[in-house]
């Protein structure tokens, strides 16, 4: 197992390794938790994992209530978590019980989010079984569900007791949804680690192929990027912001499409496709580093541009990120692979003509 530690609040770890499922109810002993446990995951990771995790805290010693939320991200909503709230209540929870996420980063949202909010919080224990949930969605602490008007409008910052992936639940993950998860691990090469990103490019076959020993080196590497960024800025006031590259771009294609067509990872795909080509036409990326970043996308699997995306309607959405700050939208653009900087005050035809690249 590899641990990678977190300087956030009192600090938690980042648990990797293969095989480790069973191991989650003796490692969250050592944290003098109530007994009383929340397990939530969604329909399909339930049949999977599910009874092997509960097995695990019931012989730690813990009791526990399964909760099994809808899958996707059209769930992703105040009605579930209205679920989740009826749930903690009927179990009883205490300040002092775990909600523990069992799932990708829909069940890892809405879990976290009901976390921070029952009883005005409780421990968190994330146990991510996808690749975009266990490079990013897991860690930092950002926790939240959609609104109608856009993605990720209603939550809070509430970091993890602990992130426990283990990578074998991978061997299950739908091909589409590892390619999701690479887009994450992409975007943390392109903003901070030229090295993670040149890589994923060589080492992509292998990736693709869900090689233990590949996959692992890339998550830690990417996990070590995120971490090294939201230790500096927890709650997003500055540099953490970089993290977003392709996500003020690819929110706005999951709201105009429902949240129905692009799994996450392939918005993001799409959104760093828009924001890679916006800096080259700004003069800000060189050629090179556009070519090389688009070429890396195709050649994953990733979209680069879509069918059906409205230029007009993409922009309005726009108004509804988070990142919006005084009616003025803020982009996270790459500067050079292993770079990316916060800008704002971009002409609007600049941005129309960036997703025009994508529809």
């Amino acid at each position: 197992m590899e641990k990678v530690r977190v300087n956030l609040g009192p600090g938690y770890d980042i648990c990797i390794g293969e095989g480790i499922l069973s191991g989650l109810g003796p490692a969250l002993n050592e944290y003098g938790l109530s007994p009383k446990t929340l397990l939530v995951s969604n329909s399909s990771v339930d049949k999977l994992y599910g009874d092997k995790v509960s097995r695990s805290l019931e012989k730690a010693g813990f009791t526990v209530a399964r909760e099994v939320i809808p899958d996707g991200e059209e769930h992703k909503n105040l009605q579930t978590a209205s679920r989740l709230f009826d749930a903690a209540a009927a179990a009883r929870l205490d300040r002092r019980s775990a909600v523990v996420a069992l799932g990708g980063g829909v069940t890892g949202d809405m879990a976290g989010f009901v976390a921070a909010t029952y009883l005005r919080g409780l421990p968190l224990v994330q146990a991510p079984t996808t690749l975009l949930a266990q490079v990013d969605s897991s860690i930092g602490g950002k926790v939240a569900v959609n609104h109608a008007r856009g993605k990720n409008l209603i939550g809070a910052f509430h970091q993890p007791l602990l992130v426990w992936s283990d990578l074998e639940t991978l061997q299950t993950l739908p091909y589409r949804e590892l390619l999701t998860g690479l887009a994450e691990n992409i975007k943390h090469g392109i903003i901070a680690d030229t090295s993670l990103f040149y890589y994923i490019r060589d080492s992509l076959a292998a990736i693709l192929a869900a090689s233990h020993a590949s996959v692992a080196e890339m998550a830690a590497r990417s996990c070590r990027v995120k971490v090294g960024v939201v230790e500096q800025d927890e709650l997003e006031q500055g540099l953490r912001a970089v993290l977003n590259l392709g996500h003020t771009f690819g929110h706005a294609v999951e709201s105009v499409t429902g949240y129905c067509r692009y799994r996450h990872g392939e918005a993001v795909a799409l959104g760093i496709a828009a924001a890679s080509r916006l800096s080259h036409s700004l003069g800000i990326l060189p050629e090179h580093d556009l070519k090389e970043i688009i070429s890396l996308l195709e050649r994953a699997g990733l979209p680069v541009s879509g069918t059906g995306l409205t230029p007009g309607e993409l922009y309005e959405a726009l108004a509804y990120d988070k990142k919006v700050v005084a009616g003025e939208i803020r982009f996270v653009l790459p500067v050079k692979i292993g770079k990316a900087e916060v800008f704002q005050g971009l002409q609007q035809e600049d941005i129309l003509q960036a997703f025009r690249t994508v529809c």
